[in-house]
């Protein structure tokens, strides 16, 4: 039997990661899809673990070749997408695929899956609360905090399309509610 999709999806600094290395870590039979992006690595992030790191010209071949499932130029020059291969392989392999995608993504894989998918939105307390935990990474500029508090701002609009929303204000009672909504889900 071919595995569900659980997509997380939100805003850059809402918790999402930290959320979906939860579930992987609580069982559940889960298998992390790793994306692929055009970006430099950050200093923490490792090549087929965090991302598949491609040149801007390695991405623009895949596009062209239809290699990916979704894919979008988040920020100028900088692309992300969730290649074909990666969901198959594991999906395949009879374990379920969990997604740490942007919004537009997270839609687009819902949109092709339909009911084998289900799209959660995490949703941080407040814009402000978001430009705090941006700052205190301390991994990016002044102006990468405010165009991702400004695509944030965007992102923000599409929660009602989600199948669920967690409000992540509380981190220990946003696993506890991931948990339980992934038990259901994956138990229908």
């Amino acid at each position: 039997m071919k595995g569900k999709l659980i997509i997380f999806s939100a805003p850059s600094g809402t918790g999402k990661t930290t959320i979906v290395r939860h579930l992987l870590a609580k069982g559940f039979d889960l298998e992390f899809s790793i994306s692929a992006t055009s970006r430099q690595p950050r200093h923490t992030e490792t090549h087929g673990k965090d991302y598949y790191f491609l040149t801007a010209e390695e991405f623009a071949k895949k596009v062209e070749n239809e290699e990916f499932l979704e894919w979008e130029e988040v920020y100028k020059g900088t692309s992300y997408g969730t290649l074909k291969s990666e969901v198959e392989r594991i999906r395949n392999n009879g374990k379920h695929v969990i997604f740490d995608v942007d919004v537009v993504g997270g839609l687009n894989i819902k949109k092709y899956y339909g009911d084998e998918a289900l799209a959660v939105f995490v949703q941080p307390p407040s814009v402000e609360e978001l430009r705090n935990r941006l700052t205190g990474r301390s991994t990016e500029t002044e102006e990468k905090i405010a165009m991702r508090i400004a695509k944030a701002e965007h992102e923000l609009s599409f929660a009602p399309k989600f199948d669920v929303v967690i409000v992540n204000d509380d981190l220990e009672r946003a696993f506890v509610e991931a948990e339980k909504i992934i038990a259901d889900f994956l138990n229908k």
